[in-house]
């Protein structure tokens, strides 16, 4: 169990260390040495504000914004919700100056994009520098299957079944393209325009792909970006968060109401006009990195460490055997699956607060008040609701003309080990418009549940869960 979670977890300090599957035709360090030393900003994967404000031992300051104050005041507890980061309260940092607290721009872009919320200023104080390690939730896979198979009684015979069909099903009608990513990443290259118009169409059939999609286009993004925008956020030690939203929202209509990696499935030219709608330098080279880069982190998020990668297939695969095989990208299918099933609401807490139990038992032993989102320390960081070491405080805050904000009413509020409330966004079946080529929505199919609040207020708002 515990190797599981330090492989879900990255520090890009020191060098790559994860077991990855045989006959790749690229390791992680050498994607590692190729991002941070051959991309203009590669530099900020190591050196970067957040890692260096991790490992200082100074006080955390963190920004969480909030839609309902009065309910945290009236409860006096903060909850914490699950996705990207498992189970700790999601923020951004914020950098102290004499001018006071400056929002990274993750945070700046919270702030502008969130006017109706109440801004929340933490103060963590550790007793002892903080391990730069980040959880990654592209490799949580293997857990959220080995949670299932454990709690699987607590399903019915019907429902069990019904999720196996349903997993089965989509990986039946994606198995071409998972073979196809696959043979690239063993180092067989196919044509990037058709390996990104075969991605986007196995979305549909395997939503952890549009995750995967995402990620690796705002990598490519925020690593080989130039802009003036870019480099000022550079100078300040942080990566430009912008440029994967404005992504994002440019390739899903409604994407800003309602955030949705399952919908993320440009195709080729759809790919080519967005990111260069971005950046226009940037266009030319996306699809290429896609089939590159994603083809390698397939292979390395959905197979056991132990497989060949050249020998896998999924064409006429049993479930029994991919599990096997491919646990981890069995167990984002079914991640992404149950939370639509109509009792799940109710049994929400039994398999999502095992998780979370587990991850904040890791994150004590390794000294981890702070766990951040470890794809690329980007800004992405929350708050562990149950370190017996730190002290934390909290503030409502102002921000001034300058963009800067300023503690004004310290909250008599603790932090316990409960979620948020469930939730889970509608089921979309979408297709192409034909005229602009984005996503476009079909119909909804909404889970039971679709609260985004918790019981006291506390906004969830990790956008990859």
């Amino acid at each position: 169990m515990r190797d599981e979670w330090e492989h879900a977890h990255t520090d890009y300090t020191v060098p790559a260390q994860r077991h990855i599957p045989a006959s790749l035709a690229e390791s992680e360090s050498d994607w590692r040495h190729y991002l941070e030393c051959s991309t203009p900003n590669g530099w900020l994967i190591q050196h970067n504000a957040m890692t260096e404000a991790l490992v200082s031992g100074e006080p955390m300051y963190l920004l969480h914004t909030t839609k309902d104050i009065d309910a945290i005041r009236a409860s006096r507890e903060l909850h914490v919700s699950t996705g990207c980061l498992v189970g700790a309260l999601y923020c951004s940092p914020l950098v102290s100056q004499r001018e006071g607290l400056r929002p990274h721009n993750l945070g700046a872009y919270l702030m502008r994009t969130k006017p109706s919320t109440t801004p929340l200023v933490f103060e963590v104080t550790s007793d002892a520098p903080i391990p730069p390690k980040g959880v990654d939730y592209l490799h949580l896979g293997a857990i959220h299957l080995r949670t299932y198979l454990r709690y699987q009684s607590f399903l019915t015979p019907a429902e069990n079944d019904q999720l196996d069909r349903t997993v089965l099903n989509g990986l039946s009608a994606a198995a071409v393209f998972l073979d196809v990513a696959l043979r690239n990443a063993a180092g067989h290259a196919t044509p990037a325009p058709d390996f990104i118009d075969r991605l986007s169409d196995a979305v549909a059939h395997v939503p952890f792909l549009g995750y995967l999609y995402f990620e690796v286009l705002s990598e490519y993004l925020m690593l080989h970006s130039a802009t003036p925008e870019t480099k000022t956020y550079a100078q300040a030690g942080e990566l430009n968060n912008w440029l994967y939203k404005r992504l994002a929202f440019a390739v899903v209509d409604g994407m800003d109401q309602l955030f949705d990696l399952a919908r993320f499935a440009p195709r080729h030219d759809r790919l080519v006009q967005v990111i260069e709608g971005v950046e226009p330098a940037l266009g030319a080279g996306a699809a290429e990195y896609v089939r590159r880069r994603l083809s390698h982190l397939f292979a390395r998020t959905a197979l056991h460490p132990c497989q060949d990668a050249a020998s896998v297939t999924f064409q006429g695969a049993d479930l029994s055997t991919l599990r096997n095989a491919a646990p981890g990208l069995i167990g984002q299918m079914i991640y992404r699956e149950i939370r639509y099933m109509p009792r799940y609401p109710r049994l929400y807490h039994c398999f999502e607060k095992a998780k979370a139990l587990e991850a904040w038992d890791y994150w004590n032993s390794e000294g981890i008040p702070t766990p951040f989102n470890g794809i690329l320390p980007k800004g992405e960081i929350g708050i562990n609701p149950v370190y017996p070491r730190s002290a934390v405080r909290v503030w409502t805050a102002e921000q001034d003309g300058k963009g800067y904000l300023h503690p004004a009413e310290e909250v008599a509020a603790v932090f316990t080990p409960h979620l948020a409330s469930w939730w889970a966004p509608p089921r979309q079946r979408v297709t192409q418009n034909t005229a602009t080529g984005s996503r476009v929505d079909l119909a909804l199919e909404a889970p039971i549940s679709t609260q985004r609040l918790s019981a006291n207020g506390v906004s969830i708002w990790p956008p990859n869960s």
